[in-house]
């Protein structure tokens, strides 16, 4: 059973057991009220299963589990999630990367700015390394995301900045809903997914597409340990070619 509170965050987990920082989130349960989190241990072969378990008995109350049978990758555990999240009463659900390379802090930040914009339905993170901001990335990273940023700004004819960054919240809805029941068609570039369901989606009165809008963040630290790297990009661009064939043809077409 989802939880009850306004806020319900997603972390997908995929053998997290040495990178998912315990003492943070219950650090950051102790200090905010209203937020709750959704584990999900994507079919881990490591002692994740056991860690999540155990916070969550600790926890109860604002940390649930839920174990997909095998590795189904992080989409798919994003997006099962946000589904379990959106079966509660929650006002906001999100996802947030294990790793907190966006501390949880920034949780607050994005969602005082979904709440102060009424017309939004979506606030992205983003990584944009701004004077008075603490960003560190890795440069190949920085450089391969702003490559992907492009391909994909050029393929939806959105501006966007960063598709890629693991902190996204949005105002729970039945159009939200919608737009997750069928599963995603790639497996790391999921996020552009959600954002091409989001444009090409409608309310229940007809209105076009989700509000999205991107945010920067405040705080953003590498965190070693990806399960991506230089290795996958021939399979970034495979997936970019779903995502022009699946969606970019079909928002061109209706503008």
């Amino acid at each position: 059973m989802a939880s009850d509170f306004s806020t319900c965050i997603v972390i997908p987990c995929y053998n997290e057991e040495k990178r998912l920082a315990a003492d943070k989130l219950l650090a950051f349960l102790d200090r905010t009220d209203n937020i709750s989190f959704q584990l999900v241990n994507d079919g881990s072969t490591d002692g994740t299963a056991l860690l999540i378990d155990n916070l969550c008995r600790g926890r109860s109350d604002r940390l649930k589990s839920m174990h997909l049978d095998v590795n189904r990758g992080k989409g798919e555990a994003v997006r099962t999630g946000l589904l379990q999240c959106l079966e509660g009463r929650s006002k906001i659900v999100g996802y947030w990367d294990a790793d907190f390379s966006a501390p949880l802090t920034e949780i607050l930040h994005l969602r005082k700015v979904l709440l102060k914009h009424s017309s939004l339905d979506a606030v992205m993170g983003s990584r944009v390394k701004l004077v008075g901001r603490d960003i560190e990335r890795q440069a190949w990273r920085h450089y391969t995301g702003r490559v992907i940023g492009t391909l994909v700004s050029m393929a939806l004819q959105v501006p966007i900045y960063d598709t890629q960054c693991g902190a996204k919240l949005f105002i729970a809805s039945p159009q939200l809903k919608r737009l997750l029941v069928e599963p995603f068609n790639t497996r790391w570039l999921f996020d552009v997914e959600i954002i091409s369901r989001a444009l090409l989606s409608s309310d229940d009165q007809g209105k076009r597409g989700l509000t999205l809008y991107e945010e920067p963040l405040d705080e953003w630290f590498h965190v070693g340990g990806s399960k991506i790297g230089l290795k996958d990009f021939p399979l970034v661009i495979r997936e970019l070619w779903r995502i022009w064939r699946g969606y970019a043809l079909e928002l061109r077409r209706r503008r």
